[in-house]
Order: C-alpha cells, then structure tokens, then sequence
C-alpha cells in the first residue's frame, strides 16, 4: 500500500497537467502586448488588472499567475500593482531568429475559479546588429572574354534584424571595369550584382580587389565589408615566345652523358593551361633524337648516347614550345662539338721495301701517310725516326713521307737496320703512334776472297794411292752468299791432264832432293823450339806457318761483321808407277780438324809442295 500510493498521487498530477494545458489551448480570450527588445529586466509592459478589468483585491483574490511554454518565465505579474513587468532582458534575434513578427506566447492562469486567459507578447526589433558577410573575401573568376554588360552575382549579406532593420543596400568600391546593380528578390532580400563595364585584359591586369558594402536601414545604418577578388580568367590570346631566337652553344666531344648543353626558356602571357609551356624537339631527325634529351617541363636539354668531333662536329635542331590551348613558339639551337686530342696519328705504309741493296744510296725504303682526325694543333703531326741512322724523311706531299737511304750502306759494316717511325701530334697531351720496319741490306760482290796465308806447304809421299788426301788451304771473303764462297783453281799442271807427265818429272826431282831437304827440316824444327823458347821469354816476333787452318768466322776488318773462311782439301789422284796429279780440292769447311788428322795419320811427310 505504501508503494501505490505515490503512484496515485503521480497519476493525479498527470491528469491534471494535461487538464490545465488542455484549458490553456481552449481559452478564448487573448491579450496581446508589445515591447521592444533588449529592455532591461524589470520593464513595464502593461497594467494586467486593468486590461483583466479587475481590481487589484479580485486579481490577488482569485490567485493570478503567468504561465510560459517551456517553464520559461519571460514575464512576472507584481501582485501589489497588477503590473505586468519583464522578467529579464530579452533578445529577439535570440529567441525568433529571422522570424517576424517575433511573437511570445503566454496565459493567466486564475485559480478561483479556474481561468485561462491567452496573451501574446510580440518582440520589436531594435537595429542592434550590422550587416555581416560570411566570407571576409568573395572570390570571383571572370574570363578576359567576357562582353561588357555582363552580370556576374556576388554573395548577400547576413543581418539578424528584420524590417527596415535588415540589409536594404550594396555598394561598390570605385573602379573603371565594373558598378554595382542591387536586385530585389521576391521575398523581400536584396541581391547584389557586378555588371562589367570595361572588357578584361588578363595581360593588363591579372586580378582586381573590389570592396562590397552592406548598409542596413537603420538610421544611422549599419555597414558590413567584404573584399572582392576577381581573377581575370584568361583565354588563349597569346602564343609562347622564346628568350632568344637562337641558341649558340660549344660543347667538349668528352663531355659525360647526362651533362647538361643549354637550357632554353620561353615564356607566355596567358595564364593556366594556356600558359603552361612544355618543351620538344621539332622535326628532329633520329640522329639528334639519339644524342640529345629535352625536358619537356624546364626546357634543359642534356646530353644522351656520347659526342664524337671526328664524326659530327656540329648539331642544328629546332625546340618546340607548346601551351595547353595549342598556340607554339619555335628557337633553333646551334650546338658545335669542341674537339680533344682523343685520336693518336696514323701511319698507313703504301710502299715497303725491305731488302736495300748496299752501295746504292738515295733508295726508297718506304712510301707511307700519316693521318688525325683531331683538327687543331690537336690534328697537327711531326714525323721522326731515331737519329744516328743511315736514313732520311722527306716530306713529298700533304702528310705523303718518303723514306731513303742517306748515301751508300755497306752490308760488311751492318747487314741490318731496326727503324722506328714515330709520328707525334701537337695536341695536349700529346699522342703518338710508333711503326717499325726492318730493312735487311742486300750484298753485292765488292769484296775480292784473301786467303788467311800468304803460302802453304803440303807434303806428299811417293807411291801415294789414288785420292790422296794431302793438306788443306784456306781462304776468306767478307761478301754474302754467292759471293763469298772463293773458287781456288789448281795449278796448270794439276788440271789439265796433258801435263801429267811434267808434273810427274818434278815430283821425282822433288823425292830426290828429300834426303837434301831432310837435315834442312830437321834443322828448321830446332830453330822452331829455340825460337818459342825465346819468344815466351823476350815477347820477341817470330813467325811460323801452322799446317792447318780452323774454318770459322774471321772478323777481318775489325768492324764488326764477320766474314767466312773456307778450307780446302788437297788430293791427289795416282796409279802404278811414276804417273800422278791432283785429283781435287774438297771443301772441309765443315770439320777441318778432322781432314787434317786424317792427313797426318796417313802421310809420311817425305815430300812437300807449296802454293804461292
């Protein structure tokens, strides 16, 4: 019982409620009262008892009390004067907004008997607010092509008083392109416009500032500001011109790839795409596509692929400037490739002649031309060979060399030469290519053969077999080849057989006399061993001829190049009886040693014969 009873009483107060509210909208009788806004709590509004046609006692008798929506009290009831006072300062713009009128609902509630008396307070606004723009700066993009009388609409301003109180005007800064048109709209708002009255030079004049103006109705009015820009839109009026027409440039031929050549720039009056640039090669050909790269926002152009001076020495290419609207300008760029001395000299042989034969001077050894592709003192040559050498360079032509023998060679003095041909540019550094030819001198027959000794002695015995070997000569000569192998004839009486027979009678004379000769030969082998003997103690001269010569390379001029010596067997061809000649002399170049060994074993040496 104790919980159901507070929610009786809950109920019962419910039911009232809604009764009273019921009874507030039924009341059929409405007081109505106006005030201005922003009056101080505690303002008269009205006399309430008089209005109710009730005495102050009947008023505080039947209980009066002001009632608001919302639990709100705007405004209180004094009780001892029936006056109907506010309650605090009230704001219209805060309480209707833009409504107007501004309207305040209330009742009187009379509690003996029960009595709703409707009542309406309605707010006057005072000018107590300026006009206001919601942006501080209005933006508007105006193309250069527009035509004169045209309206361009602007932004209204916001004023929170109603009436005569709200924005009645607009006004426009001074300016020689553009007044200001206010339209009224239907409900009831001023709208302002920008009519042009000047045509648009985005070129002249980019952008304009322009300040708008507010005024409400108050007196004195209000004002509120924005600033007005217009961007002058541009249109495609203007093509891309370049800085300058042509462009001279030198580049190094070993610059790097990636080096920057030139930058060319260009530039258009018009705005946006119109004046966005983009750079290209114009027409080119693939061999500047090949080399060169553009960047097609900045116009610089590098190098791509390598430079070679000695293959182009020069490039001429037209660069395109585009902007977004189609329009072009066009500059040519000269570019000259520098050259380095980065080619060393050439040397192409037309005519070579590698055996020179000696004793003929002034002979062409060699015909050749020298070449550089590099120009400049880069390109410039000297030709040279190593000094000290029996030739010469003679300079025939445009870079066309003759190479000669200066005076007469002799093969003896040096059979060889090892020339060097060095070509040299004038280039910094400088470059150098180096030919070597070897020139082999020829022999001619100009040297007669010379026997190592003046006189041989052979020794031969009687009886001797057929083929005797019985000694050996030798002899020298400084020529080549054919020309230095010596022919020894015999004696007449050796080779020719008709004169055996004479021959034969002086071998007997010649057997004869050995037992004369033999106390001779005995008597020269003691003056031999005391005359050594004597040489070896005294440095004395005495001059024995050996029996046998070496055969081997005698230098015999002391200049350095040998000559040959050559050795002969001497035989002799015999039978029975008295009759015999020499048969033959056999080169024993080979092994001289042994033929001479072989002599002395099978020789008694009882007989000799000498060559003069």
């Amino acid at each position: 019982m104790e919980m159901q009873l507070p929610k009786e009483l809950q109920k019962r107060q419910v039911t009232a409620i809604i009764i009273l509210l019921l009874l507030w909208e039924a009341g059929g009788e409405t007081i109505k009262y106006s005030v201005l806004e922003e009056r101080d709590s505690g303002s008269f509004v009205a006399n309430l008892a008089k209005d109710l046609g009730l005495d102050l006692g009947e008023l505080a008798a039947r209980g009066a009390r002001i009632l608001s929506k919302g639990n709100k009290q705007h405004l209180q009831l004094d009780q001892k004067s029936g006056d109907l006072l506010l309650k605090g300062k009230l704001d219209r713009e805060e309480l209707c907004g833009s409504m107007d009128p501004c309207i305040l609902h209330f009742q009187v509630l009379l509690k003996n008997p029960v009595q709703f008396i409707q009542g309406e307070l309605q707010l006057r606004d005072v000018n107590d607010h300026a006009p206001e723009f919601l942006e501080k700066e209005i933006l508007l993009r105006i193309s250069e092509s527009s035509h004169v009388g045209t309206a361009f609409p602007l932004k209204i301003a916001q004023d929170l008083d109603v009436g005569s109180n709200t924005v009645q005007n607009y006004t426009i800064s001074t300016n020689s392109h553009f007044h200001l048109f206010t339209r009224n709209h239907s409900d009831g708002r001023k709208y302002p416009e920008l009519v042009l009255d000047k045509a648009l030079d985005r070129e002249e004049q980019p952008e304009l500032r322009l300040t708008l103006m507010a005024l409400d109705g108050g007196s004195p009015p209000r004002t509120g500001t924005s600033q007005v820009l217009i961007i002058v839109l541009d249109i495609n009026d203007n093509a891309p011109e370049f800085a300058q027409l042509l462009y001279e440039v030198q580049v190094s031929e070993n610059s790097p790839i990636g080096s920057l050549i030139i930058a060319v720039s260009a530039r258009d009056l018009d705005a946006g795409t119109h004046g966005e640039l983009s750079y290209s090669f114009f027409q080119s050909s693939n061999q500047i596509i090949q080399v060169f790269e553009i960047n097609a926002v900045t116009g610089e152009i590098r190098l791509k692929r390598m430079l070679d001076f000695e293959e182009i020495r020069s490039y001429r290419m037209e660069i395109e400037a585009s902007d977004g609207g189609g329009l072009s300008g066009k500059c040519t760029v000269a570019i000259e490739v520098m050259d380095i001395n980065d080619n060393a000299p050439e040397l192409t042989m037309s005519l070579l002649i590698s055996d020179i034969q000696e004793n003929t001077p002034d002979s062409v050894v060699a015909v050749f031309e020298i070449s550089d592709p590099d120009s400049g003192d880069n390109g410039k040559m000297m030709c040279t060979i190593q000094d000290h050498l029996p030739f010469l360079l003679k300079l025939t032509v445009e870079n066309f060399y003759t190479l000669l023998t200066e005076g007469a060679l002799d093969r003896e003095s040096q059979a060889e030469y090892n020339i060097t041909i060095t070509v040299t540019d004038l280039g910094t550094p400088r470059l150098k290519t180096q030919h070597n030819i070897t020139v082999l001198v020829s022999d001619v027959n100009d040297n007669a053969p010379a026997f190592t000794q003046t006189s041989y002695t052979l020794f031969v015995r009687e009886n001797n077999s057929p083929a005797l070997h019985i000694g050996s000569v030798s002899a020298t000569d400084t020529d080549a080849g054919a020309n230095a192998q010596p022919y020894l004839p015999l004696p007449e009486a050796a080779a020719d057989p008709a004169r055996a027979d004479a021959l034969t009678v002086y071998l007997v004379i010649a057997l004869a006399s050995v037992s004369s000769l033999f106390l001779f030969s005995v008597l020269a082998f003691i003056a031999v061993r005391l005359c050594r003997r004597g040489r070896a103690a005294s440095l004395g001269g005495c001059s024995v001829p050996e029996g046998h010569f070496p055969g081997h390379l005698v230098d015999v001029r002391g200049s350095g190049c040998l000559s040959q010596s050559y050795q002969y067997e001497v035989c002799l061809s015999g039978g029975s009886g008295t009759t015999s000649e020499f048969k033959f002399l056999k080169s024993i170049a080979s092994n001289p040693q042994e033929s001479v060994n072989d002599v002395e074993e099978n020789s008694n040496f009882v007989s000799g014969f000498e060559f003069n």
